[in-house]
C-alpha cells in the first residue's frame, strides 16, 4: 500500500513540472520584444532597421539629417505623424543611409483609419527632384476600407500591399485598422514577391513583359529608369496620416 501511495503520487508530481516547463517555454516565445533580434535570427544574417529607440541608420530623402517633423519615435514604434494627409508635405520621406540589392525585409505596420504610406525600394534621389514622394517601387500602405486610393488605379493596384499602381495584391488576410499587420518583400534578381501576414499576395519579375506592361498603364510610364534598377534605399512614406511602424529588419540574400 505504501508503494502504491507513492508511486501515484509521483505520477501528478511530473506532469506538474512538465505542464509548467512547457508553460514557461511558451511564456517566454510569446514575451518577445519588439525590435530585437533572436539568437536564430542573428546566425542567419538578419539586422535591425529601427533599434526602437532612435532613426540612426535613417536620414530624410534628398537630404543629409533627418526631417524636423513628421516622425518621431515612441514606445518603441517608429510613427508617421498627422500632417492633412499630403504626400511628403510635413518632413518628408526618410530613406535608409544604405542601399541594397538582394533582400528579404520585414516590417510590422499599423495604420489608423483613412491613412496612408508606403515602403519603397530601389529608390534612388534622381534629380531634378520631382514633387511630392521620392520614386520607388513600392509596396503600398493603406486602410483599404475608407481611403480612396483603393478603388483607385487598375483592378485595386493601389490598395493595401500592392505594387503601388502597378500591380494589385490578391487573396490578402488583413487585420483590422488598428491592429498589426506584418509586410514583407523578397528580391532575388529580378524576381519580387510582395507578402503579408505570411502569405505571398503577388510576384513579378523586373523587365518582363508583363511588367512593362503594367507601368505603362501607370503614372510611372514616362520615367525610363522606373523598375530598371536593381539596387537603392529603402524608402517610408510621409503621406501626413498617422500610421506605426516597428520591427524592421532585413536579411541580405
Amino acid at each position: 500500500m505504501v508503494r502504491s501511495s507513492v508511486f501515484i503520487f509521483l505520477i501528478p508530481l511530473t506532469l506538474i513540472v512538465i505542464a509548467e516547463t512547457s508553460l514557461a517555454q511558451a511564456t517566454k516565445s510569446l514575451n518577445v520584444s519588439p525590435n530585437v533580434l533572436s539568437e536564430a535570427e542573428v546566425k542567419q544574417g538578419w539586422k535591425l532597421l529601427f533599434d526602437g529607440r532612435t532613426m540612426n541608420g535613417w536620414r530624410g530623402a534628398y537630404m543629409d539629417s533627418l526631417p524636423a517633423q513628421g516622425w518621431k519615435v515612441q514606445d518603441g514604434m517608429l510613427i508617421v505623424q498627422a500632417f492633412g494627409g499630403g504626400e511628403s508635405a510635413a518632413g518628408g520621406d526618410i530613406v535608409t543611409r544604405e542601399e541594397y540589392s538582394n533582400f528579404d525585409v520585414r516590417v510590422d505596420f499599423k495604420v489608423t483609419v483613412n491613412a496612408n504610406s508606403g515602403i519603397k525600394y530601389f529608390v534612388i534621389e534622381h534629380q531634378p527632384r520631382t514633387p511630392g514622394s521620392a520614386k520607388g517601387l513600392e509596396y503600398q500602405i493603406l486602410d483599404d476600407s475608407t481611403h480612396p486610393d483603393a478603388k483607385l488605379g487598375i483592378n485595386g493596384n493601389r490598395a493595401l500591399a500592392s505594387l503601388y499602381d502597378l500591380i494589385p495584391a490578391t487573396n490578402k488576410h488583413v487585420n483590422p485598422v488598428g491592429e498589426w499587420n506584418t509586410a514583407r518583400i523578397v528580391v532575388l534578381g529580378k524576381h519580387v514577391e510582395h507578402w503579408l501576414n505570411g502569405e505571398k499576395v503577388l510576384e513579378y519579375e523586373l523587365g518582363s513583359k508583363e511588367f512593362l506592361e503594367h507601368k505603362e498603364e501607370s503614372k510611372f510610364k514616362d520615367l525610363p529608369w522606373f523598375g530598371a534598377l536593381e539596387r537603392g534605399h529603402i524608402l517610408l512614406q510621409e503621406h501626413g496620416s498617422v500610421v506605426y511602424y516597428r520591427n524592421l529588419k532585413i536579411k541580405q540574400l
